[in-house]
């Protein structure tokens, strides 16, 4: 008997379909072997060696496996081929290669091998079958290294934030430096401040009614671009130098007094390329950007797809694609589009990551004839909308492009009066030959503009001002912090999932109504502390530059010891400062007021349950209060029933937050959620209060406090205004626009 490990049960029952009864095909269920829990897990005197532990949920799996082995002829390790699954192949080795026994160490005869495959299909298995080779110890080194480096931070710094704050907070590697990205955008956006511009449109007759807008004024331009450097990056915001509205009253009274002529013409055919293919990053933003998914859930649906064998490998870093999978899309085009759709040689990507050494091949549908429509009875609608867009994707790139016609006018507006010329600019496309278009994206065709040639009379319809104002930096989306992080070369694709998901459970950041990241009082408290104290570990620079030795790790081209070696001994010794500079009551907020029973500093402390006020002079004073939230909280709910017993409701506060309990527990043990108010009206009863919900899928929507009685509700949050155009209730469309709830009425201020 031949034994074949995996990682997953799925992806064991799915290649136990193309082997034959020589072969049992079974799972670890994940790492059999990790660093211990309750203790470091490392000896730092000792070159940093670790001490690998059966995890008490692994035991019996690692019984079973041992069993197995003992009658297998062969064991071969089919892990994933990244570093994780190397790792974990590793492990597997060193269990299973002793003989069991309490004192024996004495290897068995078994031999291993290691296969690895980028799609888990007959044809690849079979292939892997056929060129075995053995464990990649500098990818087993590059995990380890990782592994280690993170446990160090982990646990020397999470006991310091532990007892400058309050236990349960966690500080890490990748994690912190991801906050501080959040953090600085947050407060980037607080000093932002808005800047009133105006645009003037006329609208133009030539046979048919058209817009233009104005750009120049007598030779100077008149829209401006106003550029941020900002922590992570470059931040651009678009104004005109038209800043009153006294002046843009001024223009329109001029542009209503003018000729306008057609200055200039230009006509150009663009192409329009399809992207590449997917890779771990691109996958997350796109499914985040068209369906809502987060980074986790998308992972987690994707390695689904790949344990059933619809989709390659779903971490990488590549753009590539093979031969055979172009020739099948290629064929496909043609089947479904026409042969005009299909491109005459394969079309080649190159590969832009640093990163990009661990996988051979972008993300694809490992049967690219196999049509999302064929395989929709076959799994889950949330797998079926992911598929889609992996396939639309791969087919897209082996497309011919698209081709658009674009046309761009230039009008002159003269005023005799004063001698004032203004410059208009009108554009306007089509698509010519829509190719890749066709299935994989939109493209909004800009209103055509009439037959215009140079000197051409033009008609003034209308002459119109708008005032807007300069927009602050966005806050991050998931899809954006993954592209941050991975364009300032922060972690690695398997890493991006997990580090966003730690923070929210954290509760370091939240997503406000738009699902964008910001952060909560205590992640802002703890970036603080890590950027004043331990600069080093959130510098965005440092987390690439040790991302960069861990891939030169997996190359073999240094040890992982001196890396580990390097970092630790100055940490280890700012850490120690640290504890002892460091103190608690310069950390924490201080109020303007004093203790009542000893005369102390009051101060804001953080405890399990959130917020509360204390005496700094704690064990001596034991002096707590609440804050002014939560007794804003209280008086808010005061007065309301229990609607079981009667009984009057008390505010408590719990691990979630704060919550109405029976003032008769426990007796009466009912319970009621506390709404957070928005001070607006109820849109449709006009007496209940607006109140922020969260569906049972954590989404945010705004909903009536009186509800059963009303059922108002809406994703978006209402705003105090009634439409001006139909009357209904408005809605915030961004921080700055509200737009008429009423998508047929489309009025938006």
């Amino acid at each position: 008997m031949k034994l074949v490990i995996v990682e997953s049960p799925t992806k064991a029952t799915t290649i136990r379909k193309f082997l034959g009864k020589e072969y049992a095909v079974k799972s670890s269920f994940g790492h059999i072997r990790d660093l211990p829990k309750s203790e470091m897990g490392i000896d730092i005197a000792n070159d940093f060696a670790p001490k690998y532990v059966i995890p008490a949920k692994a035991r019996a799996k690692v019984a079973e496996l041992k069993d197995l082995a003992k009658d297998a002829e062969k064991i071969i390790l089919a892990t994933d081929e990244d570093r994780e699954g190397e790792a974990i192949a590793w492990h597997l080795s060193e269990i299973l290669g002793q003989k069991t026994g309490a004192k024996s160490k004495e290897k068995i005869k078994t031999s291993f091998s290691r296969i690895v495959f980028h799609e888990i299909t007959e044809n690849a298995i079979l292939k892997a079958l056929e060129n075995p080779r053995g464990i990649d110890i500098n990818l087993v080194n590059a995990q380890q290294a990782r592994r280690l480096l993170d446990r160090l931070v982990g646990y020397e710094l999470s006991p310091f934030l532990w007892k400058k704050i309050r236990r349960g907070l966690s500080a890490g590697r990748v994690q912190s430096a991801a906050l501080r990205i959040i953090a600085e955008r947050e407060r980037e956006i607080e000093k932002f401040r808005k800047e009133s511009y105006w645009i003037i449109e006329a609208v133009l007759n030539k046979g048919d009614d058209f817009s233009a807008e104005l750009f120049e004024i007598n030779g100077k331009k008149t829209d401006e671009i106003v550029s941020l450097n900002l922590f992570a990056g470059t931040y651009k915001t678009r104004k005109t130098s038209i800043t009153d509205k006294k002046t843009a009253a001024l223009i329109i009274e001029d542009l209503q007094k003018s000729s306008f002529t057609v200055k200039e013409t230009i006509e150009k055919n663009l192409t329009k390329n399809p992207p590449a293919p997917f890779t771990t990053s691109t996958l997350q933003q796109a499914a985040i950007n068209s369906f809502g998914f987060s980074a986790k859930q998308t992972m987690a649906i994707a390695q689904k797809l790949y344990e059933k064998g619809f989709i390659t490998y779903m971490r990488t870093d590549s753009v590539n694609l093979s031969l055979e999978s172009m020739i099948a899309a290629r064929k496909t085009i043609k089947n479904l589009f026409g042969k005009e759709y299909a491109l005459s040689d394969p079309r080649f990507y190159a590969t832009k990551s640093k990163g990009a050494q661990e996988a051979h091949e972008a993300i694809r549908p490992t049967d690219p004839e196999k049509i999302p429509s064929e395989i929709e009875n076959k799994i889950e609608p949330q797998e079926l909308k992911l598929y889609r867009l992996v396939w639309n994707r791969m087919i897209a790139c082996q497309m011919k492009a698209a081709l658009l016609s674009s046309v761009r006018a230039e009008i002159e507006a003269t005023n005799a009066r004063n001698k004032n010329v203004y410059l208009l600019k009108a554009a306007g496309s089509s698509i010519k030959f829509d190719g890749y278009l066709k299935i994989y994206e939109k493209h909004k065709n800009k209103k055509m503009l009439p037959p215009l040639k140079k000197g051409d009379a033009l008609e003034l319809v209308s002459a119109d001002m708008e005032e807007k104002f300069t927009a602050p930096p966005p806050r991050y989306t998931e899809a954006s912090l993954v592209k941050t992080l991975e364009e300032n070369g922060i972690g690695r694709p398997s890493t991006y999932a997990p580090t966003i998901s730690t923070i929210i459970e954290r509760k370091y950041a939240d997503k406000d109504e738009q699902k964008r990241l910001f952060p909560l009082e205590i992640g802002l408290l703890v970036n603080d502390i890590l950027v004043a104290h331990f600069p080093e570990i959130v510098n965005i620079k440092f987390t690439a530059f040790i991302e960069d030795d861990f891939d030169k790790i997996a190359e073999g081209k240094i040890e992982w010891t001196p890396v580990i070696k390097e970092f630790y001994a100055p940490f280890k010794k700012n850490l120690d400062a640290k504890h002892q500079e460091v103190k608690k009551e310069d950390i924490l907020e201080k109020t303007d007021r004093k203790c009542p029973a000893c005369g102390g500093d009051l101060i804001v402390k953080f405890g399990r349950f959130g917020k509360f006020i204390a005496c700094a002079n704690f064990p001596n004073c034991k002096h707590t209060e609440k804050t002014a939230e939560e007794k804003k909280i209280e008086a808010e709910n005061s007065g309301t029933a229990c609607g079981k017993c009667g009984a009057p409701m008390i505010v408590k506060f719990g691990r979630y937050g704060s919550f109405l309990g029976c003032s008769k527990y426990p007796e009466c043990k009912n319970i009621v959620k506390i709404e957070k108010k928005t001070g607006i009206k109820c849109p449709l009863c006009q007496t209940g209060d607006v109140v922020e919900k969260k569906s049972k899928r954590g989404k945010i929507f705004y909903g009536c406090g009186r509800y059963p009685e009303c059922n108002f509700a809406s994703w978006s949050r209402p705003a105090e205004e009634k439409c001006e155009k139909c009357g209904s209730h408005m809605i915030f469309a961004t921080k700055n626009k509200i737009k008429c709830s009423d998508k047929k009425c489309g009025f938006e201020k």
